[in-house]
């Protein structure tokens, strides 16, 4: 049983933003974030262009470009409490890049991002980011989707 996840997606102003609705909808996004859960969960979702991307990335982060995905989480437990921010954009040309559906990677993405929000961090050293890969391998396969790397 996955825990109870309380989930907004929001679409921000951007010129492909329609053609980003059809791929990210509301019930794909619940499912891709759910599946990575181990704690009840309020998150909102936010897809952004690249001008509000890299403006949220500059002043959180201290990075002066869009990237594909931010995690501002507010609280770990008893409830999880995040925003996942992506920059369509930016998933998009890495999705061509990489080979990959704008599905695929929309689904690793937000993956990826839950996990954020629960504490994983593949930043802090080999063996962490070795354990949220091997995770994100491990969702993204039950859910039908190739190994993301």
């Amino acid at each position: 049983m996955n825990p109870s996840l309380d989930l907004s997606l929001q679409f921000g102003k951007f010129p492909e933003a329609k053609a980003h609705r059809a791929v990210l909808t509301a019930a794909r996004a619940r499912q891709w974030v759910a599946i990575a859960l181990d704690a009840p969960a309020e998150i909102a979702v936010r897809v952004v262009g690249t001008e509000e991307g890299q403006a949220l990335n500059r002043e959180y982060r201290g990075k002066d470009y869009a990237t594909n995905v931010l995690t501002f989480d507010y609280a770990s437990g008893p409830v999880v409490a995040a925003d996942l921010v992506l920059c369509a954009p930016v998933v998009e040309r890495e999705a061509r890049e990489q080979g990959k559906t704008l599905e695929a990677h929309y689904a690793h993405l937000l993956v990826h991002g839950a996990l954020h929000a629960q504490g994983y961090d593949h930043e802090t050293g080999e063996a962490d980011a070795f354990e949220m890969e091997a995770l994100e391998i491990l969702l993204l396969g039950a859910l039908g989707y190739p190994n993301p790397y």
